[in-house]
């Protein structure tokens, strides 16, 4: 297990800093079967790797989301009304669903053609909903641990709309003293005064969405920018000095080839971010290339999974090499406390999260919930003092521990003591037959209290999660 151990790191050039994991925090409209992605654990790999078919494959959440109804939503008032645990950290989550471009393999809820007046009206409901939260004591009696701009693209909003949001949420919630605060970039939409506006707001953390610097490849899947807006960009970020810089990158976008990857790992290292995240491209239903696949019947314009898994864990080893540790199956990090990030975290260690903005997900004492997934909706509900909420799930206790679970999976190993001191049940025990399938297919092994992972384990991670899932979910759709 080697690989779970630091590295020599070389200097790092910026302050301490922290990474992040962007979950599906904006509602995927891929339809998936569960079940496909348990049967992999009973199928051969030489059946299961010939190519990319269209379906989901990443394991954002547990329950299911099939099993969110309306039916839930009273237990959503119940809980935001009721006093927070204090050892319960609280983060907030913007959805920012504007983009130049819908690339050809985007799922999340985005819009590519509203006026300045439809986002302006969205970013003020954006707030005014931060203030309808703000009369809940699960939410106005915290200070904000993290807070993550996803989308869509949040920098697709001006210096003066961010300012102006960023502004008036700080009258709801205290957020000056986050450990983190993470926004998500697209190169193109960035310019030199956005990029110091951010920081002057407290941004923390910049997440660039390179995804590849192959400008034949970008215009292929979709991509709004081009590899010079990538490194015009990455100088801005750099002279504004931010704690901490994170690069995106997408393993098997269609037209990757091996010595373009290679390319795009060299880049990589040498732009030195401070965390790299890298993603294993899939088809989810309502993908651009999803749709093309089946009004065709051809086969998927992606690399398989065998050569993606290859790509990434070529990638992994590289970014060792230059100084990095894996930090997930998606994520490698540097610098003085490379284990630590708030978003990611936090999330998987059961911490609070409430969702602003449509389709927007949220946590809060074991209640999932989520808004609606039309913009005009969610405007409406607001704008009538409304929470803009579509459905909800209360959770068992069970349901917590394996979501807890599953989740911290993704980090490559599980502390059993951990589970024993919060839910006081033994995972070691309890779910034994599912370890111990995983340990005979040689994909983990115990470490004394930990259990941990193989590299080749950690690639395909998300394919090993439903074998823990309760029976009645294993099944089930999982969007």
């Amino acid at each position: 297990m080697s690989w779970l151990r630091p590295r020599p790191r070389k200097k790092c050039r910026r302050s301490p800093y922290r990474t992040e994991y962007r979950t599906a925090m904006a509602f995927p409209n891929s339809r998936a079967s569960q079940s496909s992605q348990g049967e992999s654990l009973q199928t051969s790999d030489a059946d299961i790797e010939k190519q990319t078919e269209v379906g989901s494959y990443f394991v954002a959440n547990y329950p299911p989301f099939s099993f969110w109804s309306q039916g839930h939503l009273p237990a959503v008032e119940e809980v935001l009304a009721g006093d927070p645990l204090p050892t319960v950290p609280l983060g907030l989550y913007l959805h920012i669903p504007f983009c130049r471009k819908r690339c050809k393999f985007c799922y999340f809820r985005v819009y590519t053609e509203k006026n300045s007046h439809d986002i302006e009206n969205y970013v003020n409901a954006m707030a005014a909903e931060a203030i309808l939260y703000s009369r809940y004591r699960a939410f106005s009696q915290r200070s904000l641990q993290f807070v993550y701009f996803g989308g869509g693209t949040p920098s697709f909003l001006s210096s003066r709309q961010l300012s102006s949001l960023i502004d008036k949420l700080r009258g709801s919630v205290e957020w000056d003293g986050a450990e983190e605060i993470t926004f998500e970039c697209e190169p193109g939409t960035l310019n030199r005064s956005k990029v110091e506006a951010l920081k002057e707001n407290g941004v923390t953390r910049m997440s660039l969405g390179a995804e590849n610097f192959d400008d034949a490849i970008l215009r292929e899947n979709g991509r709004a920018h081009e590899s010079d807006e990538i490194y015009r960009a990455y100088e801005w970020i750099e002279k504004a000095d931010f704690p901490n810089v994170n690069i995106d990158l997408i393993a098997g976008m269609v037209g990757e080839t091996e010595k373009n990857w290679e390319s795009c790992i060299r880049k990589t290292i040498d732009l030195s971010p401070d965390s790299v995240t890298i993603y294993q491209m899939e088809l989810p239903h309502n993908t651009v290339y999803s749709q093309e696949i089946r009004v065709g019947g051809q086969p998927a314009p992606v690399a398989g999974w065998k050569q993606k898994r290859a790509w990434v864990g070529k990638a992994f080893a590289e970014l060792e090499r230059a100084g990095y540790q894996v930090s997930s199956g998606y994520t490698v990090t540097k610098g003085p406390n490379p284990s630590r990030f708030a978003y990611r975290d936090s999330l998987w260690h059961g911490a609070d999260m409430v969702g602003l903005g449509v389709s927007s997900f949220s946590y809060v004492a074991g209640v999932h919930f989520q808004n609606l997934d039309r913009l005009e909706d969610y405007v409406t509900a607001v704008g009538g003092g409304n929470l803009p909420l579509k459905r909800a799930l209360l959770i068992s206790e069970t349901e917590r521990l394996i979501r807890e679970l599953i989740l911290q999976m993704k980090l490559g190993s599980l502390e059993v003591g951990y589970f024993q001191e919060k839910f006081q049940r033994d995972v070691k025990n309890e779910f034994q037959p599912a370890f111990e399938d995983l340990r005979q297919k040689g994909y983990l092994d115990w470490e004394g209290d930990r259990i941990v992972l193989t590299r080749e384990a950690l690639l395909r991670v998300d394919e090993l999660l439903p074998s823990f899932f309760l029976p009645e979910h294993r099944d089930a759709r999982y969007t």
